[in-house]
């Protein structure tokens, strides 16, 4: 394929489109901005090519003419003179010399035409690589953001698809119950403690009744001390 039609490749190629099919967007877009790039030194070279032939042929055209018009003062003079043979030859080299103006003029048209149409390509490409460096740093954001989300979702999906979660639950809760037991136990003390320290306190006060009840009794029966 020559430059020009890999010129209408890349200025037919969606950008958008390239990127988002791609596994990496950016590496594709930068690459594409450098085949870009690199397409639009070469077009510039043929593009001045071409001109520069327009401009040769141009001149061919101009002095072939230029000589058409010279050998047909030529004939005319022959003709003052009497000579038709040296008017005939004069003739005959002025066609010779309008044959090739009207091939160089043909030539420099179709140059210049082609010359036209890849300025138009020219034009086109140095925009769409304008485009391209503008969507770049956009699409490489929204892949950016599409891959932290995914990432996300990935780690989110990973948690609840797993038991994890449900070990840390269940250690959480043995955790909790380990702290109860331990609460119930010091509780159970405290009140064990509390049990036996009345159970004395009782005897002392019942042991201070029934002596009361024996001195009462004494005094009763006139034993007293």
């Amino acid at each position: 394929m020559g430059i020009f039609g890999r010129m209408k490749t890349l200025l037919k190629a969606n950008v958008n489109d390239l990127a988002s099919k791609a596994e990496d967007p950016e590496r594709v877009m930068t690459q594409l901005i450098r085949d870009m790039e690199e397409q639009l030194g070469e077009a510039k070279i043929q593009v001045r090519d071409t001109i520069t032939d327009q401009k040769k042929l141009e001149k061919q055209f101009e002095s072939a003419r230029k000589q058409a018009a010279e050998w047909e003062r030529k004939a005319m003079v022959a003709v003052e003179a009497g000579r038709d043979d040296l008017a005939r030859e004069a003739l005959s080299r002025k066609q010779e010399q309008d044959e090739l103006a009207a091939e160089f003029q043909e030539n420099a048209e179709r140059q210049k035409a082609a010359a036209a149409e890849l300025r138009d390509a020219l034009r086109g490409l140095a925009s769409k690589i304008e485009e391209a460096k503008r969507k770049k740093g956009v699409l490489v954001a929204k892949q950016r953001k599409i891959e932290t989300q995914n990432a996300i979702s990935g780690t989110s999906g990973a948690v609840n698809s797993t038991s994890a979660f449900d070990s840390f639950e269940r250690s959480a809760a043995k955790i909790e119950h380990m702290e109860a037991e331990v609460e119930a136990s010091a509780d159970l003390s405290d009140t064990l403690r509390d049990s036996e320290l009345e159970q004395k306190f009782g005897k002392i006060e019942d042991d201070h009744g029934a002596d009361d009840a024996l001195a009462e009794l004494k005094r009763k029966m006139g034993k007293s001390d």
